[in-house]
């Protein structure tokens, strides 16, 4: 290890002085600005003195430092009043270089020395280059050849052998606990190097009990579902800096991550469990699909902090859009815009689908390989679950060019299939907490569940009036002599089932139409094409652009560009035929959709595309595309319509079937919104667990103490969904039992509160969830300050939580003690004032237009009383 200059013997010098010293000195003031920077710091990092005086080192000269394990020990040091850090670190410049950093206290007050000693220049990692190699080629572009895209999409990004070096990660033999591989940055992050621990029991990394309880663990298959990893905190190294471990089993492997958690997370902008509670209902209550898009956007960008934040789904060919956006003001606007398949190959969306979260922090750290042991040196160590998996160099290069540094993927997941992503950008190196990552990817599936919910009740209405038509048109067929009339002639027709503008039937030869569609003789024609081309065991074709499949399409655009087809009889007599017409129009993209991937010639370095202008496509010859839903009911109706032609008269037997469809199809709406709220219930108890369990495991009182208000809050939310989830309808909650059960909860999850409180709450007492919500955070804030401070330390008396209905309408809620009373000047206090919990209650009083009262004069104890 290198020595470092003592801060006493740079108190010494002269600014001249200074800039002598072969290493690099930065001076910065509290908040981390720079008040010197020595001349051997400015040829290490290229950066002119004078340019970055007064600015932020962490956060705006060196944003690749803005992490716990550099900037989280300087605001630790500081608050503690000792700054006394050394530790090595990575910078990502080209070529990169290991450093020895101390931190200490300058003997001006307020004042700070960060001392950097570079250790020496490493290789270039297989990311830069890669990078280098493309950026060689782009000056001999004009020579490289276009391959085949499959080519990316074979990139085994799986296993690419390194992790993001803000993180370690240990390969384990699950059978024996023995290391088989690590990440080389091993040193820096907990303390022991690779060469130490390679072959060694986990115990060489990690404390005895937290073995145990993961060898427990692994017995007792708790880690055989790999995106629901074990979780634990523990602290490792010589300072005994608090880490959080994750673990899961994957390919005969016991993966350990661990990431160094900051001291206090509100330092690098932790999202709180009330704003992802605020989110979800911000999300859920949308009422459109872009509604949607955009407040999820606005909020998970408001949580993590990223400059821009945007919605993106996939159509059918997996080509993306950015369907909403939420960015500062001087970021380029991606709203609207299209992206090729190409830019997210095949390997990544099964990546994505698998692991659904994404953040790589900086995109030019290098990163922390990972090292095996002898006896598994050609063993793979295969991280497709893994959070702190390396991304691959395709990947950073294309990032590169969109001139995004730190980024975020979640993946938006709807009954199983991914149909989009919430992308991150931040055109700085951008860290963001793993209780905010949480939240966030809470946020994205409440937000995949309204998509699911918004999908379903827009097919639900239109297959509803589908079966309207459906049904008019078979009580007309069962009693008609003439079955093509009764299906092309009044109202409705054919052509008003499947939201077509024209209808046709083909019956042995004989042509009738409705609507726009083409002359009956190209209809005539059509039908034998269908007859000749389509497999026998198939009964119904579809598509959107009829000219690619049949070339007597080209002079029907106007009335049939998409068809909809449907056999009535297997001996294919009787064709039923409905049509759509071209829609015109224009496609935005991000970029040439039809430029080629490209590799150089000389080094064959796959080089992702450059340019992400404008791209303005015209699109003729398509019409709108039918939804599967449609495909199969014109099957369907297809199939009744044979019962008629067979059995002219008599009643038709899917009519029962499509009724019933009808019922469970009004029933389907209720039961998804129950199903949202089991799911956000569960998410938050998830998160809430983790709370209570980090409290539990915690000496500082303070830090336990936030953790179980954190519980609390959370648990509020939780129990408004449990109670949704029970109730008769979905936006009305029983207050009463949300309470009862929530003071169970905090009765079981805060230290001393057991048998404390005593719920008294009228039954039926129905509000909006909106209103549960809000008066469920102010019973949580009113009930643990009374359990805090309303008695003497070690006195236990009781907490009377009451809710009863006003004469006047509404309802009123009390939280009463028996104990030491208000402070005498309690009433005399600005209002304006307090902690978190007081401006909790008064944002939540404000949302419900509420009235909070307070009897000073009670004795003994206090009491709040509520109206709403």
């Amino acid at each position: 290890m290198t020595a470092v200059a003592p801060a006493a013997s740079l108190d010494d010098l002269s600014a001249e002085a200074l800039d002598a010293l072969p290493f690099g000195v930065i001076q910065v003031d509290a908040a981390g600005r720079i008040t010197l920077y020595n001349q051997a710091e400015s040829r290490f990092s290229g950066r002119d003195p004078a340019q970055v005086m007064g600015r932020d080192f962490f956060r705006e000269v060196a944003p690749c430092t803005n992490l716990p394990a550099f900037h989280g020990r300087f605001l630790e040091g500081v608050r503690r009043g000792a700054l006394d850090a050394e530790f090595g670190f990575v910078f990502g410049f080209d070529p990169p270089a290991r450093v020895r950093v101390a931190m200490r206290e300058a003997r001006e007050p307020g004042r700070y020395w960060i001392v950097v000693h570079q250790l020496g220049l490493l290789a270039p990692s297989r990311h830069r280059m890669a990078a280098d190699m493309a950026q060689d080629a782009v000056d001999r572009r004009s020579r490289a050849e276009p391959i085949d895209a499959s080519v990316c999409e074979r990139e085994p990004i799986h296993i690419p052998g390194s992790v993001q070096p803000h993180a370690a990660m240990l390969a384990v033999d699950p059978d024996t606990l023995s290391i088989c591989a690590c990440s080389d940055n091993l040193a820096d992050m907990a303390g022991v190097a690779p060469a130490d621990v390679l072959g060694r029991g986990l115990d060489a990394v990690l404390p005895d009990a937290v073995v145990v309880r993961l060898r427990h663990a692994v017995e007792v298959g708790g880690l055989t579902v790999p995106t629901r990893p074990w979780r634990e905190t523990v602290r490792l190294g010589p300072e005994e800096r608090c880490f959080a471990l994750t673990a899961h089993l994957n390919d005969g492997r016991l993966v350990v991550e661990l990431e160094m958690l900051p001291d206090r997370p509100e330092d690098f902008g932790a999202a709180t469990a009330a704003q992802a509670g605020d989110a979800v209902n911000r999300i859920r209550s949308a009422p459109t699909l872009a509604d949607a898009a955009a407040a999820c956007a606005d909020e998970i960008r408001a949580m993590t902090g990223f400059e821009r934040v945007l919605v993106y789904r996939f159509d059918a060919d997996w080509n993306g859009e950015a369907l909403g956006e939420s960015k500062v003001e001087d970021y380029p606007s991606l709203l609207g815009l299209r992206f090729p398949a190409s830019d997210i190959p095949a390997q990544a969306r099964a990546l994505y689908t698998k692991a659904p979260a994404r953040f790589v922090v900086d995109r030019d750290a290098v990163p922390a390989a990972v090292l095996a042991e002898p006896a598994a040196a050609n063993q793979t160590v295969d991280l497709t679950y893994a959070y702190s998996r390396a991304l691959s160099p395709i990947h950073l290069e294309y990032q590169r060019n969109l001139g995004v540094n730190g980024s975020m993927s979640i993946s938006v997941v709807a009954e199983g299939v991914l149909w989009g992503l919430i992308i991150g950008h931040h055109r700085r190196p951008h860290y963001v907490t793993p209780e905010t990552r949480a939240l966030a990817g809470l946020v994205t599936d409440a937000f995949a569940l309204r998509v699911h919910e918004l999908a379903s009740n827009q097919a639900w209405r239109e297959q509803q009036a589908a079966l309207t038509v459906q049904n008019a048109l078979l009580r007309r067929l069962a009693g008609a002599d003439d079955v093509v009339a009764a299906l092309t002639e009044g109202a409705p027709t054919m052509a008003d089932l499947l939201n077509a503008t024209g209808a046709a039937v083909w019956s042995e030869g004989r042509v009738a139409t409705a609507g726009a569609t083409p002359p009956e003789h190209a209809v005539g024609e059509l039908a034998a094409w269908l007859a000749a081309n389509m497999p026998a065991e198939r009964r119904a074709f579809a598509t959107a652009d009829l000219s690619e499949h049949w070339a007597g399409a080209a002079a029907h655009a106007d009335t049939a560009a998409g068809l909809l087809a449907a056999w009535v009889d297997p001996e294919r007599r009787h064709l039923l035929l409905w049509f759509r017409p071209e829609v015109a129009g224009t496609v935005a993209w991000g970029g040439d959709p039809n430029a080629k991937v490209l590799a150089d010639t000389a080094t064959r370095t796959v080089l992702p595309r450059r340019s992400f202008e404008r791209w303005v496509e015209e699109r003729r010859g398509e019409a709108e595309p039918w939804a599967a839903w449609q495909v199969d009911a014109a099957a369907g109706f297809a199939a009744a319509v044979e019962g008629v032609v067979l059995r002219q008269g008599r009643k038709i037997a899917e009519l029962s079937a499509k009724q019933a469809a009808l019922s469970l199809a009004l029933e389907q709406k209720e039961v998804l919104a129950r199903e949202i709220d089991h799911r956000v219930r569960n998410s938050l108890q998830i998160v809430a667990s983790v709370m209570l369990l980090q409290a539990r495991k915690v000496d500082d009182d303070a830090a336990r103490a936030a953790f179980e208000d954190t519980y609390a809050r959370v648990m509020s939310v939780a129990r408004v969904h449990d109670s949704l989830q029970h109730a008769e309808t979905a936006e009305m909650v029983d207050i009463g039992q949300t309470l009862r059960q929530l003071c169970d909860d905090l009765g079981q999850g805060i230290v001393g509160a057991g048998g404390r409180l005593e719920v008294d709450a009228a039954g039926g007492l129905m509000v909006p969830s909106r209103t549960a919500v809000a008066l469920s955070l102010i019973a949580t804030e009113l009930v643990t300050n009374a359990l805090k401070y309303a008695y003497a330390p070690g006195e236990d008396g009781p907490i009377h939580v009451r809710v009863l209905p006003r004469d006047e309408g509404g309802l009123c809620m009390q939280v009463c003690d028996e104990g030491r009373g208000l402070p005498e000047d309690w009433a005399d206090r600005p209002r304006s004032t307090g902690g978190l919990g007081m401006r909790v209650i008064r944002a939540m009083l404000q949302q419900i237009g509420g009235e909070l009262k307070v009897d000073t004069d009670r004795r003994p104890g206090a009491c709040f009383t509520v109206a709403a």
